[in-house]
């Protein structure tokens, strides 16, 4: 599909030119239309990952793929709120990085565009690239969180790749991304609470498009990540970390308590974890 197809478009450039911070190369962003029947909103995954339902006018639609904004020169990426204000004096050093960071880019998806209508495979090295160039940035931006969500998109989007395109190792890459994910999710929280890193440079913490979980979604997600892609090598350290992880989610959300105040459906998946948890814990004891 292309931006000319009027009728049947999902995406549009947008009015506005953009000059990349980086290397000031100038493009239009792209974004999803709404509307139209476009978007039919499906399950919510454990994961607090939004499903849609394929349209009969306009196919399949991701919304995650058009979360990054990535320049088509340099490969630059963040989200919206974040490209303009990369720090000054790590400019030169990201320009300077442009070959390995395309690089490696390339080695995960090498037939990737950003010059023409995004699909599933621009969209998942758009979050690889988010992942990446989060580094760049310093820790009032509240960078390992962000690599953490986009860590976790890229794992959904290798997903729905593998699902529809099997037999490309597509089922590993989403594997390894959510263990990316697990990793970059505690690490963030720890520094939040150690006063390494604010919390304060983020303002929707998703993790998907359709919803903010806010730090609650965040100390869930840390926890659920533990149990369904941490290490199992080290039956005592995963004891540990599953036993913190029941705590957190006991506290957070009041198990057994009054949780009027707690988001549906949220709450109910916090249930679900916790009972899981407490299954894997009780027949390591036995």
């Amino acid at each position: 599909m292309n931006f000319d197809d009027r009728e049947l478009k999902v995406s549009f450039l947008s009015k506005e030119e953009l000059q990349c911070p980086i290397c000031e190369s100038s493009f239009h962003r792209e974004e999803l239309l709404s509307g139209g029947g476009r978007l039919i909103a499906g399950d919510l995954t454990d994961e607090l990952h939004r499903l849609y339902e394929p349209s009969a006018k306009y196919g399949d639609v991701y919304p995650l793929i058009y979360t990054a904004t990535v320049c088509p020169e340099c490969w630059f990426a963040a989200i919206d709120k974040d490209f303009f204000n990369i720090p000054e004096k790590m400019k030169e050093k990201i320009l300077e990085e442009k070959e390995d960071r395309v690089k490696e880019a390339e080695k995960i998806l090498p037939w990737v565009d950003f010059t023409r209508p995004r699909d599933l495979l621009e969209g998942a090295v758009s979050q690889y690239l988010v992942i990446r160039c989060y580094e760049y940035f310093p820790a009032d931006f509240s960078p390992t969180i962000k690599q953490g969500i986009a860590s976790l998109r890229t794992g959904w989007l290798f997903d729905k790749l593998h699902e529809k395109y099997p037999g490309n190792n597509y089922d590993w890459l989403a594997i390894l991304f959510k263990k990316k994910a697990l990793f970059f999710y505690r690490e963030g929280i720890f520094k939040e609470q150690s006063g390494k890193e604010s919390l304060s440079g983020i303002k929707n913490f998703g993790p998907d498009t359709d919803k903010n979980y806010a730090y609650e979604g965040a100390l869930y997600l840390s926890a659920l990540l533990q149990l369904k892609y941490g290490s199992r090598s080290d039956s005592e350290k995963r004891v540990q970390l599953l036993s913190e992880a029941k705590r957190t989610i006991a506290k957070i959300f009041g198990l057994g308590k009054s949780s009027k105040n707690k988001p549906g459906p949220l709450l109910e998946h916090a249930r679900n974890l916790y009972d899981t948890i407490n299954k894997e814990l009780n027949e390591t004891d036995d």
